[in-house]
């Protein structure tokens, strides 16, 4: 059985409408990759094995065309290669690349000067870092144009972003179709603000919260670049949103006021161990839930819990063709 027909098998107790399904291509879909470096090779891990690879498949094409470029210039400079363990990248949709060399030793300034020639001669963004170290040490953020809308969103180099560059315009405007009777929204886990940031001309306002430093940072820059007013963020965790729900203040909330929200609708959007019993009870409370989801079986777990709504939409989205993982965006509601 494969992963679509167990998900519609595991779901069929609460869906049995069909499923759409978004596939994406096989190959050069993915915008953001990391791999290891050692024997002068990128290092993938399958199972208890390693990969030996110069480029990769699923790669985005730009990244596809740098990595062995990159390689090579790692390979033919000691001070480069000197203890570097992990190579990464990312792709915008203006075709720019940004590619992290991380290392397991101070960063001396020839490190740095080497990296810089680099950078301008093959055009691309490079970020250095090692413990407790960051090279440029200023913040370079990543530009990504949702064009339906015009607007930005960012990313820095180290903080969590959609890797299928030809789902993820799709994801969000699946999300905005699911929007009946908008009035405020919440969203937990909202990383850059991918989904906040394509929803803000739909609801009245938008309260979000994350718990990473980087990604709230990234999201309050889209906010001001994108001369946005009802979009309100908080670095919160899940669990402290539902403490400051229950009455406790926080000084990141930076004076929000939750009861001033009238919240018609939930998002959440949790890592791969799902919900926890108290998030779950606090979105037990909204009317509709919009639950994304990159895990089935927790997925499957947790809208058993909410079980005082009804799956009203699901559609299934391919992130990571030909493997067994799956992104799910759903709509529950209460009648």
């Amino acid at each position: 059985m494969n992963k679509f027909n167990k998900f519609k098998s595991d779901i069929n107790a609460r869906y049995s409408n069909e499923i759409n399904i978004n596939l994406s291509p096989a190959t050069s879909f993915r915008n953001r990759c990391e791999f290891g470096y050692s024997k002068d090779s990128y290092v993938m891990h399958n199972d208890k094995s390693k990969i030996y690879m110069q480029s990769f498949v699923n790669a985005s094409s730009c990244i596809q065309n740098v990595m062995p470029i990159i390689l090579n210039e790692i390979n033919n400079n000691e001070l480069i290669k000197d203890k570097l363990f992990q190579v990464n990248f990312r792709e915008n949709n203006n075709n720019d690349v940004l590619v992290t060399l991380i290392y397991h030793r101070p960063l001396c300034s020839k490190t740095k000067d080497v990296a810089q020639k680099i950078s301008k001669y093959l055009g691309i963004n490079i970020v250095l870092r090692a413990k407790n170290e960051k090279f440029p040490p200023e913040d370079i953020y990543f530009e990504y144009i949702l064009r339906s809308q015009n607007i930005k969103i960012y990313q820095t180099d180290n903080c969590f972003f959609q890797p299928n560059k030809h789902l993820l315009s799709m994801m969000i405007k699946k999300v905005q179709s699911f929007i009946n009777d908008p009035k405020d929204l919440l969203e937990l886990y909202c990383g850059v603000g991918t989904f906040s940031l394509g929803l803000k001309d739909i609801f009245s306002k938008i309260f979000v919260t994350e718990s990473n430093r980087d990604a709230i940072k990234c999201l309050n820059k889209a906010i001001k670049v994108n001369n946005i007013v009802n979009i309100n963020s908080a670095r919160l965790s899940a669990s402290e949103v539902v403490e400051a729900f229950n009455g406790r203040e926080f000084k990141r909330m930076n004076n929000t006021d939750i009861s001033s929200y009238d919240f018609s609708h939930i998002l959440v959007d949790p890592p791969r161990s799902g919900l926890t019993e108290e998030v779950i009870k606090l979105t037990s409370k909204f009317k509709n839930i919009i639950y994304i989801s990159c895990n089935p079986d927790t997925y499957i777990r947790d809208i058993g819990l909410l079980n005082k709504h009804k799956v009203i939409n699901i559609e299934l989205f391919d992130q990571f063709p030909n493997t067994n993982h799956l992104e799910i965006v759903s709509l529950l509601s209460i009648n």
